[in-house]
């Protein structure tokens, strides 16, 4: 029996580096040792991606219309081939609606396999967000398609880069609106979802930082009363539940980071988007200022509270350098390791 759980990968915007990363992640053979990975998006991109990355003669692509017809063999790439691009009218760093079009069914197609058992895991590369608007789909990203298609309502985004790991009460709104959404019951929530996700990545019993909102949390109502309204109410039921918050009660924002990369947290519960992506990418993003280049965009992003598994790059399609092959591939194996961590403790 091969006990290896089918890890399904959407390709990303056609235009973007999806394919290119796919390809680079996807060449090493060690890989195929830890999973059964299948790309799905368009074969013809992957070919012209293996050109772009050097790796003709190297690799082969195996296009099939069902799981079940492929190798999962180091030196080809299985792609579960939608047949959406129109590889003439594509153009590398480009918003369009027919690339748009395709990565949002590539979304799709994923969660119907995760959804009906046929792969154990999925894995997402970037998407445009306005690409997919100008295609009809009115999603402000992943986290929502995910949520929409397998019918969730209670998730949220959780960010990781080796043991530093967030989970946000609130995403993509203003931060005037995020505020407004630091309340009692969603902070529950957060805390609820970031114990059962760290027990999903086999961490037995989690220790749980709370962010406080405020400056230095408000200074007992000087500067803002969510932490005392909110937040502390939030984490006293969570107590009471058994949830392991070691400080009983919100860290000021400015020093709960420091703490969580000391070993005081396996995970943060932050506020608002930035609050927890800063952080994050000071730590995995790396650039080279003498060679011009990133030695390191790392960081996964895995949405919690669904039924099926979700990890995902922590950048964007690159559209900049797209189709050039300098494409870093470091956080599609890291998210492609979440996912595999996640399906082996199922």
């Amino acid at each position: 029996m091969d006990n290896r759980p089918i890890v399904g990968i959407t390709m990303g915007d056609p235009a973007g580096n999806g394919p290119e990363l796919s390809v680079k992640a996807l060449a090493d053979p060690k890989v195929y040792k830890k999973c059964r990975p299948i790309v799905v998006g368009d074969a013809n991109c992957i070919e012209a991606a293996i050109k772009i990355v050097g790796r003709g003669g190297q690799l082969k692509v195996n296009g099939v219309k069902e799981v079940k017809d492929a190798l999962f063999q180091p030196g080809t790439i299985d792609v579960y081939d939608m047949e959406m691009v129109d590889i003439e009218k594509r153009v590398y760093g480009k918003v369009s609606a027919m690339c748009g079009e395709a990565a949002f069914q590539y979304v799709k197609k994923v969660i119907e396999l995760a959804m009906a058992g046929e792969v154990e895991a999925t894995v997402t590369n970037a998407l445009n967000k306005e690409a997919i608007n100008l295609a009809g789909h009115h999603y402000s990203g992943h986290t929502e398609i995910y949520a929409h298609y397998t019918n969730t309502e209670k998730y949220t985004m959780m960010l990781a880069h080796e043991d530093l790991r967030v989970v946000h009460v609130s995403t993509h709104v203003s931060l005037r609106q995020a505020c407004g959404q630091v309340k009692k019951d969603r902070v529950l929530e957060v805390i609820r979802i970031a114990n059962e996700g760290c027990k999903a990545l086999g961490i037995r019993e989690p220790k749980i930082g709370v962010a406080g909102l405020n400056p230095h949390c408000g200074e007992n109502g000087m500067f803002g009363r969510e932490e005392i309204d909110e937040i502390q109410p939030a984490i006293d039921n969570a107590l009471a539940e058994g949830i392991h918050i070691p400080e009983k009660k919100p860290t000021p924002p400015d020093t709960v980071f420091s703490k969580a990369l000391g070993g005081w947290y396996d995970i943060v519960v932050v506020m608002y988007h930035d609050q927890g992506h800063i952080p994050l990418k000071v730590k995995g993003f790396v650039y080279n200022c003498e060679k011009q280049r990133w030695d390191a965009v790392a960081g996964v992003n895995v949405t919690l509270g669904l039924p099926i598994i979700r990890a995902s790059v922590d950048h964007g399609t690159g559209f900049g350098h797209a189709g050039d092959g300098s494409a870093n591939e470091l956080s599609l194996v890291n998210a492609m390791d979440y996912a595999i961590r996640m399906a082996n403790n199922k």
